[in-house]
């Protein structure tokens, strides 16, 4: 597993894609808290971060997909699955390596953000006025969520050997994964089984660690989320060698 992910990250600094994708991430991001909107920090007069952490996960669906799509997509095109196979490590291994790989680009795509902390901080009154529980707990919320979006992006690209349908695919399981389950909880029509379908959604849980409080059952939910879909792509992996 270790050789694979060192060989996804080196593979990810020597192309430019990754650093386009969260160059966009960054910028998108800066100006939807900043600049455009109507509803920026200045606009809301209040010291806190909620403005990243309410879009950040939507711009999430299209970075993680965009960084995922070449995870199997690339090696089916080039012809080098195969090549994986020869080598001393699982299939399960591989399937790791590049999920972890692919979860540590998204952690370093967040890391510049914070200087969006010390921005807000710096310019509240007091100084230093903000909710640091809360910004903390809807990081760790946000890896989690992309790590999320990363086994489904893996997925997408382990049934498909063209790029583009990858990442539409993609993008959107994660959407449906992330807003919509929680629409369908909203139907009036549904109000007996409305809140157990959105508790399935990506958001509930989500916003549940924005609050600042860590759930383990929050911890759990993630956990087993990414690890059915990391199963289903080892599945469909395997189904190479029928």
């Amino acid at each position: 597993m270790w050789v694979i992910y060192k060989k996804e990250i080196r593979s990810f600094l020597s192309s430019l894609t990754a650093f386009i994708v969260m160059v966009v991430f960054l910028i998108i991001t800066g100006l939807l808290m900043w600049v455009f909107g109507g509803n920026t920090v200045f606009d809301l007069g209040i010291s806190s971060m909620v403005v990243m952490f309410n879009l950040a996960p939507y711009v999430f669906i299209f970075l993680v997909s965009a960084v995922t799509m070449r995870s199997f997509s690339e090696e089916k095109r080039l012809g080098t699955l195969e090549t994986l196979s020869t080598r001393p490590i699982s299939d399960l291994g591989v399937i790791l390596g590049k999920y972890f790989a692919n979860v540590t680009l998204v952690i370093f795509a967040l890391l510049p953000t914070l200087i969006y902390y010390y921005s807000i901080s710096e310019l509240g009154d007091p100084t230093g006025n903000i909710d640091t529980g809360a910004m903390w707990g809807s990081y760790f919320g946000l890896i989690l969520l992309g790590a999320a979006y990363t086994s489904i992006g893996m997925f997408a690209s382990a049934i498909t050997e063209n790029q583009i349908v990858a990442l539409i695919l993609s993008m959107l399981i994660c959407l449906v994964s992330y807003e919509v389950l929680g629409m369908v909880g909203e139907i009036k029509a549904l109000e007996g089984i409305g809140k157990s379908i959105h508790w399935f959604g990506l958001d509930f849980h989500y916003y549940s660690l924005s609050r600042g409080v860590l759930d383990t059952r929050d911890l759990v939910y993630f956990i087993s989320f990414s690890g059915l879909f990391i199963w289903i792509t080892k599945l469909v992996y395997e189904s190479r060698k029928w």
